[in-house]
């Protein structure tokens, strides 16, 4: 029996197919907002070596997938960028956005065991991932811009813990 106390609102817009071209921008999260990837220090982000991880996995992305990078930042406890699906992919936004969490945490598991990162509970990422279809160019430099200033702004950031 479903209760609908328990479900789970959708994110996405209905009808809407996430495999067209498109610019896309994406705030994916780290369970419980746990700062695992490093500090903001004088407005600028101050990775660790699991930063540089998410940051190359990230960066591989474009050659698994149909898709341009844009601007991106890693937070101490999340991640926001903007990318590109060229043509029409047979990949939907969800596939990228799951392989890069799945890439992100096996090596993130892979830093516990052998590097010292700080361990996690049942995930690194939260669930689902929050996402706006990019339909105007205004939208785009606002968007770009506030993921370049997302340091600077960190301690008025809706993720800052």
């Amino acid at each position: 029996m479903d209760n609908p106390k328990y479900q789970r609102q959708n994110l996405r817009l209905k009808h809407y197919n996430y495999t067209q071209a498109g610019l896309y921008f994406v705030t994916i999260c780290c369970q419980n907002r746990f700062k695992y990837f490093g500090e903001i220090m004088g407005g600028r982000f101050i990775g660790n070596a699991s930063a540089d991880m998410v940051e190359d996995v990230w960066t591989e992305l474009s050659s698994r997938f149909s898709m341009v990078l844009h601007e991106y930042t890693i937070m101490p406890n999340h991640f926001h960028a903007i990318l590109e699906i060229k043509d029409d992919s047979s990949h939907s936004l969800g596939d990228m956005i799951g392989a890069f969490k799945s890439l992100t945490t096996n090596q993130y598991i892979e830093g516990v065991r052998h590097k010292d990162w700080l361990p996690f509970g049942k995930r690194l990422w939260q669930r689902n991932y929050y996402e706006h279809v990019i339909r105007h160019e205004k939208s785009y430099l606002q968007l770009s811009e506030y993921i370049q200033n997302n340091p600077w702004k960190w301690e008025e950031d809706m993720f800052f813990m």
